[in-house]
């Protein structure tokens, strides 16, 4: 974050000084919530947590090094204290409670917000820090990690680890960056329409870019067109002289085009798109190569990531470097060396006993597990002794009433797709119908089989799977897959061989 005195910091938050000796004393550092992270010059975020409260490690954090603690009520060491009370702080979504715990949470949450707002606002306004902001209902963090890839020869880039995008992780990733910060990539996430114009109002983005719209959340959304409308808040949110990138393959991406004051790059396969791939193949790793095409030149691109939905992503971060002043041989160099920077998405790792896994269980949506099938079927039949195919599937959650007929398609995709065996774990009715529409897909019923749970599925996966044998592990975050992926790889005993 940009330099603060603990004055500066407490009139922005709306917060009072307690015990601190020296109201002029400056935060150099970052900001952090937990007190094992805690350096020199740090500010200490004292969060309420399901295990444990922040507050009771201010003392800790001091002693490694902060120089204070923005809490929820005094702590016996020098602090900023923000009062739970009705209401939200202006620029964000965070409503706060009088409840004593949840208001301490959302009222400190608030406050980390507007110092990162202000921290953002005045780093562009000093140093041109360039903000730009990815969503979609799929495919936000591997493009997020495509972005710093592309973004990285042209300057220092602060992206958020994984898939941190939540309303502590939104500003958190946003307070990272400093006056030698150069880009700054940020993922953005709704449940909700008025979300994503909130987290915009954070950091806000010169440049914007959607993805697609699916059905992730569509329980919560209601519609197709309501998350529609949340998503195209990124754009509405782009100033004039900013840039929106949409994605031209998609219909209702494609429309957000009169919903921005911003200039307009569209990027697909699709022939009206500005900057577009052709001539896209796989290899035997699911390693997507194609040409880029931007206005009358093009060069050929050769993905290091797994999965043919890559090409739209790099797509769209190709757009966001060019915009920043790369030349296409930079774009094409940067994407064809990137790989995953992010854990449990499409990371392909080979077992000493010759089984190659596909985690990508951190989370799923109707749209990423098709692509996920669809990259392992292209990994496990391309090689010239076809491999035999798992798919190891969870519920897909938060898809509302839409649930069962979603995941019955999803079960008669991987039958179609040629799997030649998909493990479904669970007991709710979800997984029931993953099953039944596999079953009721096949030719003779043996195509999927149903288990209980993930100690289930890994005892039937140690008794079946041999060398060769492809698998892939996918599924809503709730579920907790990547524990079938790390028995598989022994990841979780740090042995992992790749």
């Amino acid at each position: 974050m940009i330099e603060m005195t603990l004055r500066e910091i407490a009139d922005v938050v709306g917060g009072e000084l307690h015990d601190v000796p020296d109201p002029q004393a400056l935060v150099t550092g970052s900001v952090e919530f937990d007190s094992r992270r805690i350096g020199s010059g740090d500010l200490f975020l004292a969060l309420p947590g399901a295990n444990s409260d922040g507050h009771d490690y201010a003392a800790t954090a001091i002693a490694a090094g902060a120089v204070a603690v923005l809490a929820a009520r005094p702590v016996g060491v020098p602090a900023i204290v923000v009062a739970p009370n009705l209401g939200a702080v202006p620029g964000t979504s965070v409503a706060l409670s009088h409840d004593d715990s949840v208001g301490s949470g959302a009222a400190v949450l608030a406050a980390l917000a507007e110092l990162a707002r202000v921290s953002t606002e005045r780093l562009a306004e000093r140093t041109g820090l360039t903000v730009v902001g990815v969503t979609g209902s799929s495919g936000k963090t591997s493009t997020k990690d495509l972005l710093a890839a592309v973004l990285a020869p042209l300057g220092p880039v602060i992206a958020p680890p994984g898939s941190f995008n939540s309303e502590l992780g939104h500003p958190w990733t946003a307070l990272r960056a400093g006056l030698d910060t150069k880009f700054l990539a940020l993922e953005l996430s709704a449940r909700g329409v008025g979300h994503i114009a909130a987290a915009a109002r954070i950091a806000p983005p010169r440049i914007g870019v959607v993805l697609n719209v699916g059905t992730a959340h569509l329980g919560e959304f209601g519609s197709r067109e309501a998350i529609a409308q949340a998503k195209g808040e990124l754009v509405e949110a782009l100033p004039a002289e900013g840039l929106a990138v949409l994605n031209a393959d998609d219909p209702n991406v494609s429309a957000m085009a009169s919903r921005t004051k911003a200039r307009v790059v569209k990027v697909g396969l699709s022939g009206d798109a500005d900057i577009r791939a052709t001539d896209v193949i796989t290899d035997d790793q699911a390693r997507a190569h194609f040409t880029l095409h931007v206005g009358g030149e093009s060069i050929p691109v050769r993905l290091a990531v797994h999965g043919e939905h890559q090409v739209g992503n790099a797509l769209a971060a190709a757009a966001v470097a060019l915009e920043c002043g790369a030349d296409l041989a930079t774009v094409a160099q940067a994407l064809s060396g990137a790989t995953a920077a992010s854990v449990r998405r499409m990371d392909v790792t080979t077992t000493p006993a010759g089984v190659t896994v596909i985690n990508d269980s951190y989370n799923a949506n109707p749209d990423s597990v098709r692509a996920a099938l669809k990259a392992l079927v292209t990994l496990a039949k391309s090689a010239d002794e076809p491999r035999r195919s798992w798919a190891v599937l969870g519920e897909m959650g938060e898809l509302g009433d839409t649930s069962v007929i979603e995941h019955d398609a999803i079960g008669r995709l991987a039958v179609r797709l040629d799997v030649d065996r998909l493990i479904v774990v669970g007991t709710g009715r979800p997984s029931h119908g993953m099953h039944q529409g596999a079953v009721m897909e096949g030719s003779w019923g043996e195509e999927s089989i149903l288990v209980p749970d993930i100690d289930a599925a890994i005892a039937l996966l140690d008794d079946e799977i041999a060398a060769g044998d492809v698998v892939l592990v996918k599924a809503s975050k709730a579920v907790g897959l990547w524990a079938v992926a790390e028995h598989l790889t022994g990841a979780a005993e740090g042995n992992t061989a790749r």
